[in-house]
């Protein structure tokens, strides 16, 4: 009897667990039934893949869509439609919105604006603070939530944690892995005077490399001491991939495109206030360390700490200016550009955008191409020649610091569920993104 399914991806390049080779992928209900040779089978609908890679559905474990309250820069249905034009299957949200997601409310009034209005899978980050550290364990099993986000620096009001004992007493209250920014607030209070009026080549005196390295130093001294998981964001200097690779057993690692490509301080002469965001931009040393941490395989997770400001606010002179930048939707084509360079393989992309965030965070059927995984799949053309713009942006925000980079890849697909959400460049049907779930909480 001819096998029938929802859909079939037919006759593309598949990059998963199992290596890379020529395959059909069948689904139906949204999953995925079987990888392998479909050439008899028959379905509702059919995508002619030849030419293309076919890569699990990229996860973005690191966004900030800014709803509620700073919606001017981002939202919730603009910040997804960029992730999904992108590539990007699901993605994971930050606490530092207004009011900050420190609370049963706070996080239901976020999946709440989330429905039908998000193209992408999406879960939420709770904050951990000194007021709410005793809830935590209850907080971070409630649906929808990712996991605990701490900001032991470049914060402020009750989401910043810069002290020991109230790192500790987070990391004594949570079960799953906590996530850390980690820079040394103290640090960053006593160099704030280094700052040039105007001058955004001073950002990463300001934010040295010893204000991320003391920081995580003693995250790591605290998780050991509890016992706790932790996983720290946007690692930027050499000297921590070298201690966390030390430290494996207690802590995960996250990188993201723009410190790996960017550096200083061309970056910050060149684009000014668009290069400016917390962990700063670094050296080519530091650079060369992150790409050590890729080879060496200290890294975990590839994640776009998408964070975009408006180009009036960036205007301001430094050090007025605000830190952040987009990168949700520019993930996938600058990874792929490495990729087509020599300096990244096909497998560790995957491994960091799909197969890491399954292992880090635990996520419940998704982050492989696998039978019986969600059917969450990024079609690719990896030949295909491009330039970057600010006006290809779907962010409010409008622009990208690589404005004029030549790429090489790009997503021509983003399949979520079985339903393709983007094809060529155009988003299809109506936004019907839905809650991630995880294994320690279902």
């Amino acid at each position: 009897m001819t096998q029938t399914y929802d859909l079939i991806v037919r006759g593309g390049d598949v990059a998963n667990h199992a290596g890379q080779g020529r395959a059909d992928v069948g689904i139906r209900d949204g999953r995925i039934v079987v990888v392998g040779d479909l050439a008899q089978a028959s379905a509702g609908e059919v995508i002619d893949a030849t030419g293309l890679t076919v890569l699990p559905g990229v996860i973005d474990t690191q966004v900030h869509f800014r709803e509620p309250g700073l919606e001017w820069k981002e939202d919730l249905e603009s910040g997804s439609r960029a992730a999904a034009l992108g590539g990007v299957t699901a993605v994971f949200e930050m606490p530092n919105t207004e009011p900050s997601t420190t609370d049963p409310e706070a996080l239901a009034d976020k999946l709440t604006r989330a429905r039908d209005r998000m193209w992408t899978d999406h879960a939420f980050y709770i904050g951990g603070t000194h007021g709410n550290s005793r809830f935590l364990r209850e907080l971070e099993r409630l649906p929808g939530c990712c996991g605990v986000k701490v900001f032991m620096g470049a914060s402020t009001g009750t989401l910043l944690v810069a002290d020991d004992d109230g790192v500790r007493e987070v990391l004594r209250n949570v079960g799953r892995r906590a996530t850390f920014h980690s820079e040394d607030e103290y640090r960053l209070v006593e160099r704030r005077p280094l700052a040039r009026a105007g001058d955004w080549t001073s950002h990463p005196e300001v934010r040295d490399a010893e204000s991320a390295i003391l920081s995580t130093r003693r995250l790591v001294a605290l998780a050991r001491e509890t016992g706790a998981r932790i996983h720290v964001l946007h690692v930027t200097t050499s000297e921590e991939i070298a201690f966390l690779a030390d430290n494996k057993d207690v802590a995960t690692v996250e990188v993201t495109p723009q410190h790996l490509t960017l550096t200083a301080p061309e970056a910050y002469e060149r684009l000014k206030g668009l290069a400016q965001m917390n962990p700063p931009i670094r050296e080519a040393s530091h650079v060369a360390g992150l790409w050590r941490g890729i080879e060496q395989g200290v890294a975990d997770v590839l994640g776009s700490d998408h964070a975009p400001h408006t180009l009036e606010e960036k205007a301001r002179p430094y050090p007025a200016s605000p830190s952040g930048m987009p990168g949700v939707q520019t993930l996938v084509p600058v990874m792929l550009t490495h990729v087509a360079q020599g300096r990244l393989s096909l497998e560790r992309f995957v491994d960091l955008t799909s197969h890491g965030a399954n292992r880090v965070f635990g996520i419940a059927g998704k982050g492989r191409m696998a039978e019986g995984y969600d059917a969450d799949l990024t079609i690719v053309d990896l030949k295909a020649k491009h330039i970057l713009t600010h006006a290809d942006m779907a962010s409010r925000c409008g622009w990208t610091p690589f404005d004029g980079f030549e790429a090489t890849g790009k997503a021509v697909a983003t399949i979520v569920r079985g339903r393709t959400v983007m094809r060529d460049g155009a988003l299809i049907g109506k936004a019907a993104g839905r809650p991630v779930r995880f294994q320690e909480t279902l």
